[in-house]
């Protein structure tokens, strides 16, 4: 039986759109199948952190300091082999990525619009506006106008609150997160961890 492994992730980082390119070779690997859970990353850092974020300010350590963080990310592409360019500008408020997906999801299409925001900020380079939403939704058939209207939706408000809610629950503080068998992994740089505690769950 396929184990379930819930993926938090947040749209805008560098770190999440890593971890995801490699989750289907970690499903053949493993038998396992990725639950794909799209919040907006800031929210979650400032409730998980009571408010604060090491995002806010200077760097609270060398870990986030936004050099460190870019060199850093281009070397993990490097090593899994996938394009990454650095973001170059968000002019839209971030909850509305995580919240397209939801609208996404209600046609069965959160995944692949999770793919093509990724593909947009992390290998074209694009600015992150309403109008790439729309275009987005386009190229994966659906209307756009109805999809962008969607996002400010009190449904898909609940959808997306849902899953900030559930990820403070499961102990999560920062993207990328995944939990295996109750257990917490967070990063990019835990997915061998991950691995690791879903082939000790295929052999129990």
């Amino acid at each position: 039986m396929s184990v379930e492994v819930p993926f938090y992730y947040g749209l805008g980082s560098r770190y999440s759109y890593l971890a995801a390119t490699q989750l289907e070779k970690i499903e053949r690997e493993t038998s396992c199948c990725f639950e794909w859970l799209p919040l907006q990353s800031g929210e979650l850092i400032r409730r998980a952190n009571q408010g604060l974020s090491p995002f806010s300010g200077a760097p609270v350590s060398g870990q986030y300091d936004w050099d460190f963080r870019q060199r850093d990310a281009k070397a993990w592409a490097r090593y899994y082999g996938v394009p990454y360019q650095e973001p170059h500008a968000f002019r839209i408020d971030p909850a509305d990525l995580a919240r397209a997906c939801w609208v996404a999801e209600g046609q069965g299409k959160l995944k692949e619009m999770t793919v093509l925001i990724f593909r947009a900020i992390f290998v074209e380079n694009r600015v992150v506006s309403r109008d790439l939403l729309g275009a987005l939704a386009r190229e994966l058939g659906m209307d756009a106008q109805a999809f962008l209207d969607s996002i400010d939706g009190e449904e898909t408000a609940s959808k997306h609150e849902g899953v900030l809610r559930r990820a403070i629950s499961d102990g999560v503080f920062g993207v990328p997160s995944f939990v295996v068998g109750g257990e917490m992994f967070w990063g990019n740089d835990r997915l061998p961890l991950v691995k690791h505690a879903l082939l000790r769950e295929g052999e129990a």
